[in-house]
């Protein structure tokens, strides 16, 4: 039996935004948004919320014990170690990686990319990669294998701190399949990714602008922002990270 589990990479200490996790739109925390937007993907088994042992991640523990979701406790630094750790206790074959400062993610893109990896002979499936969709809806899938196999391979610290990076560096080695956004939503300097306070201004004015529909779309967003075109200004001098 394929056992798919989903991880929510998360901690509080983020140096360009702490707390992040826990900030609030439309009455609930960015976190919950995310879990609650994989909640909506039948075909994912467990969801896993795997943050630190520092003693600040506690809340986030709290968080997904109420959501009732699992979660995992591992090093701060070697993410793709706890990744490995969360998928072995959580006894997963297949993760889907994700990280904690995408909370408006598309549930349904991240389903077509699950369905895309088990009905292909390929490592490793993902948006983000090749970037065309907005910032913000990245989602890798992999054998748990695979990111086993990657992580014996290197000792680098980059590749202990991004989790599929490594991966991703070496198409020679693990065969890929890159999302790319069809017209209507290719975005790809478009960021919704919660990285500084200016990006959760733009994403709470967007949770809130969807209270009635919560599981709001990557193209309902885009939507929106093109019929709001000031709202965009709001974090478009946001640096983003190269890597995911």
């Amino acid at each position: 039996m394929n056992r798919i589990i989903a991880t929510i990479e998360v901690r509080m200490t983020s140096s360009r935004l702490p707390g992040k996790p826990i900030l609030k739109a439309n009455g609930i925390t960015m976190l919950d948004h995310l879990i609650n937007r994989l909640k909506n993907i039948e075909i994912i088994d467990e969801i896993v919320v795997a943050t630190t042992e520092n003693s600040d991640d506690d809340v986030l523990v709290k968080i997904a014990k109420e959501a009732k979701v699992a979660f995992y406790r591992g090093d701060e630094h070697n993410v793709t170690g706890r990744v490995i750790e969360a998928a072995q206790h959580n006894n997963a074959n297949t993760v889907v990686q994700i990280t904690g400062d995408c909370p408006i993610i598309d549930h349904n893109l991240v389903d077509q990319v699950i369905r895309v990896f088990l009905n292909n002979n390929a490592d490793f499936v993902s948006i983000g990669n090749v970037r065309s969709y907005p910032d913000g809806m990245d989602v890798s899938v992999f054998k748990l294998s695979t990111l086993i196999k990657s992580y014996e391979m290197t000792s680098d610290e980059k590749h202990r701190e991004h989790v599929s990076l490594h991966i991703r560096e070496n198409p020679e080695i693990f065969s890929q399949i890159n999302f790319v956004a069809p017209k209507k939503m290719f975005w790809p300097e478009l960021g919704l990714t919660l990285d500084e306070n200016e990006d959760y201004l733009l994403i709470k004015k967007i949770i809130e602008n969807f209270s009635d529909n919560p599981l709001f779309s990557c193209e309902d967003t885009i939507d929106f922002l093109r019929k709001n075109p000031d709202l965009i200004n709001l974090n478009k001098d946001v640096e983003r990270k190269i890597v995911i």
